[in-house]
Parts: C-alpha cells; sequence; structure tokens
C-alpha cells in the first residue's frame, strides 16, 4: 500500500510538474492581451470582401495571429529579462521568478515565430504573413530593443506593432490592402498612447526603479496628462474619418462618436482630477473601447457597405 501509494504521489508531482511547465508557456505568450488583437483582425476579414470569410480562413488566421503576438510577447520578455524582476507586475514572469531558462524562452520565441509566418502562408497567403512578421519584427527590435529604454516616445512608435492586426486581418480575407485598414492602424496607433501611458501613471515608481523612460518619469505627470487628452482628441478624428470617406456609415458613427465622447471625458477627467480613480478607470475603458470601436464596424457593416478603394501594391513591385 505504501508503495502503491509512493508512486501515486510521484504521479501527482510529475501531473503537477507538467500542468506548472504549460501555464508558464501559456503565461509567456500573454494571452489576455492577443485576446484583443485577435478580434481587431477578426472584424476586418469581414469588412475586407462583399462575402464573409470562410470558417478555416477565420480558424488560421486566428492561429496564426496568436502565434505572432505570442512569440512577439515571449521574445519582448526574453530581452526584459534583467529588468522584469524589478517591477511588481512582471517578477512573477517564467524568467524572472526562476522557472524558465533564457534560453528556453528564446527557443520558444522564435519557435512561435517562425511557426506563424509558414502557417499564415501556407493556409492564407504571403501578405498576411509578411505583415504579421513585420509586427513581430517591429516589436521585438524597434520597441523593446531600440525604443523602450532610450526614449519617451517608446510606446508611441511601438505602438505601431501592435497597430497591424487589422492589416493581417484584411490581407487574409482580400490579399491586397485598402484604405480602411489603414485608417483601423492609424486608430489603434492613436488609442496606444493614452492607454499605456495611464498605466504608466499607475507603475511609474516601476519604471523609474528599471530605468525605462515612460513618459510620466521623464517629462512629469502634469504633461503626461495633457498628451492623454491630445492622443485622445486625435483618436476621435481618426476614428470617424471612414465615415467622411464613405467607408463606413451612419450606425459606427453614432457608436463611433459615443465611444469616443465617454473616452475623451475620462482622459479630460484626468487632467481635471488626476487621482488614481479616474486614471485606472480609463485604462480599464480602453480595453473595451478598442473592442467595441471595431465591434461597431462589423455591425455598421450588416447595414451600410461601400466598395473599398483598393491600393494595389503591385503597380510598385520590381516584377
Amino acid at each position: 500500500m505504501e508503495s502503491k501509494s509512493g508512486v501515486e504521489a510521484e504521479l501527482t508531482r510529475d501531473q503537477a510538474l507538467v500542468r506548472l511547465a504549460i501555464s508558464d508557456y501559456v503565461m509567456l505568450t500573454k494571452p489576455r492581451i492577443i485576446l484583443l488583437l485577435l478580434v481587431i483582425t477578426f472584424v476586418p476579414m469581414f469588412l475586407a470582401a462583399p462575402a464573409a470569410p470562410g470558417g478555416w480562413l477565420i480558424l488560421w488566421t486566428m492561429v496564426g495571429g496568436f502565434l505572432a503576438a505570442g512569440g512577439a510577447n515571449a521574445l519582448n520578455q526574453y530581452v526584459d529579462r534583467d529588468i522584469d524582476h524589478v517591477m511588481v507586475r512582471t517578477r512573477r514572469r517564467p524568467l524572472p521568478d526562476g522557472r524558465m531558462s533564457p534560453m528556453q524562452v528564446l527557443i520558444f520565441g522564435i519557435a512561435l515565430a517562425s511557426l506563424s509566418f509558414a502557417l499564415l502562408w501556407w493556409q492564407v497567403n504571403l501578405l498576411a504573413a509578411s505583415i504579421a512578421l513585420f509586427g513581430l519584427l517591429f516589436y521585438v527590435f524597434v520597441y523593446t530593443v531600440l525604443l523602450k529604454r532610450s526614449s519617451t516616445q517608446n510606446i508611441v512608435v511601438g505602438g505601431l506593432a501592435g497597430a497591424v492586426p487589422p492589416l493581417v486581418g484584411w490581407a487574409a480575407a482580400a490579399n491586397e490592402i485598402s484604405l480602411l485598414p489603414i485608417i483601423m492602424v492609424l486608430i489603434v496607433f492613436y488609442w496606444t498612447p493614452p492607454h499605456f501611458w495611464a498605466l504608466a501613471l499607475m507603475r511609474q515608481k516601476e519604471y523609474r526603479a528599471a530605468g525605462v523612460p515612460m513618459l510620466p518619469v521623464v517629462a512629469g505627470e502634469r504633461e503626461t496628462h495633457r498628451q492623454i487628452v491630445i492622443y485622445s482628441f486625435l483618436l476621435l478624428l481618426i476614428s470617424v474619418l471612414p465615415v467622411f470617406l464613405r467607408h463606413l456609415g451612419p450606425v459606427y458613427l453614432v457608436l463611433a462618436l459615443a465611444l469616443n465622447g465617454v473616452f475623451l471625458w475620462q482622459a479630460v477627467d484626468i487632467w481635471r482630477k488626476p487621482t488614481n480613480a479616474n486614471i485606472w478607470r480609463l485604462y480599464k475603458f480602453s480595453l473595451l473601447f478598442l473592442a467595441l470601436l471595431f465591434l461597431a464596424m462589423g455591425i455598421d457593416h450588416l447595414f451600410y457597405s461601400v466598395p473599398a478603394d483598393v491600393i494595389d501594391f503591385s503597380l510598385y513591385l520590381p516584377f
């Protein structure tokens, strides 16, 4: 009986270790962040073509997008392994907590990146695969390696990496790029700074300790409040632009104005009364805002649809 109990205990320990290892690999991909990226990949697929995309195309595009974003996040943690232990919100990650080695994380990130490109090229198309790879490389090398520790504009420029999912979704369905997904990229681009600066305001002591020059650390809280309002206003203008260019209709206009009205009001409220509660409220709403804004595009598309002004990039290719 004792021997049997010992075997069972050993199996239980092994199972627990396996579950922990799987959990750590999943944690490296930051799945909660990827969920939002998949939403803004999914909706453009339905706007890109007159007919709805097939189920398999949607599935492979979502899987490929998850792998690309997960690979980028893992490689980001590999690069930041020397500072993640300083910050409370990152010190429990597998690398700073010592549960994984740097080489494991590096191999995992490269494997996901490679698999993403191969899968998207094989099951979707080369354009979507190339755009996803561009986003990954931009995030890792331009944002994480070059800008994150050297410039207050790190999140502004680096935000371009997180803005490519709409292009991936559109390219997956249409195998070309048009004006509307480019505007979607701009929407995400202008959404990123107020979203991330709100978090940076709440975590500025940690960023200061880690030597990361986020805007609140270098320019101060008041300037950050001002920049959040400016970018929130620019976000509103970019968000309604597709309506005036006749790519989206009145349903989207009403929903976009309502969502941006709340966003801008919360940004101004931070300027007027910069309490932690107001800052945290904007950060949490910003996550919901982007998902709802893209869903508003999809809802509008059910009632109002106009041809996209396609940019044929083949005209500029040398072959």
